[in-house]
């Protein structure tokens, strides 16, 4: 039984198993409670099966996948979801914390990760295959043309690491772009020490407008400059860390 890549979903099917064993190899141990995205034909869930003690979820959006995976793993047939992650409500599947991994379609990766941020108290690991521009936006710091929205709020709950870089080769259909791997980890904090709402309304409309300095960039939550006599809001977004936006949203909320 095969399974056509379809391009409307932005399947890359990963055919290197020294590879998929290396993204199973790279989750922490004692992960037991796992949801697989966009398994496809199976390479990352046949290593991940052989972990002991999984608890082993799959969601997958294609229906032929689907009937694949059903055909090759029957053992997994009821844990094997036809839905959109993106829509799904990941709080049926697991009691306690969870791991997702998986080769992300790269055409909703960056959703991907905005719904791990919506269930942080509850996603403990993340081991996910990223176009590399991505990757690196994610991981990348202060100053770089690349650190933007998602540096900073994936930044404020989660250690990031990029594990290592991934040829098109490796694919069927080969992607027009390199890939990565990368793994968050979510840190010791629990919550910000600020109003987190505030914090991502400030982090997106800095981001926003990101050629402009705060002070222009941040007028509609009317900030005193008298607040911030070290030049603060004189910067552009791009130059703050996680503990400026965090300082900002104290001072403002």
């Amino acid at each position: 039984m095969n399974v056509r890549p379809k391009k409307n979903l932005g399947q890359h099917f990963l055919t290197d198993h020294n590879i998929a064993k290396k993204i199973v190899s790279s989750l922490s141990d004692g992960k037991n409670n796992i949801l697989e995205i966009g398994p496809g034909t199976g390479i990352l869930t046949k290593y991940l099966l052989q972990k002991p003690h999984v608890n082993l979820y799959l969601i997958e959006i294609d229906k032929e996948s689907v009937d694949y995976l059903v055909s090759y793993f029957p053992q997994q047939s009821d844990k094997i979801i036809h839905s959109d992650f993106l829509t799904f409500n990941l709080k049926y599947l697991f009691s306690d914390h969870f791991t997702l991994i998986g080769n992300f379609p790269y055409n909703i990766s960056s959703q991907i990760l905005f719904k791990v941020l919506d269930y942080r108290e509850w996603v403990d690991e993340v081991v996910g295959m990223f176009q590399k521009e991505v990757a690196e936006r994610i991981t990348s710091k202060p100053g770089s043309k690349k650190y933007g929205i998602l540096s900073v709020l994936l930044q404020a709950y989660y250690d990031i690491e990029l594990l290592f870089t991934v040829s098109e080769h490796v694919f069927s259909p080969p992607p027009r772009v390199k890939s990565a791997v990368i793994r968050l980890k979510r840190n010791k904090t629990g919550h910000l020490d600020c109003n987190e709402v505030l914090f991502f309304k400030l982090v997106k409309a800095g981001f926003n407008q990101r050629r402009k300095t705060l002070r222009n960039a941040l007028k509609d939550f009317s900030l005193d400059k008298s607040q911030f006599p070290d030049g603060l809001l004189s910067k552009r977004a791009e130059q703050l860390d996680v503990g400026d936006f965090i300082r900002i949203a104290k001072t403002i909320g």
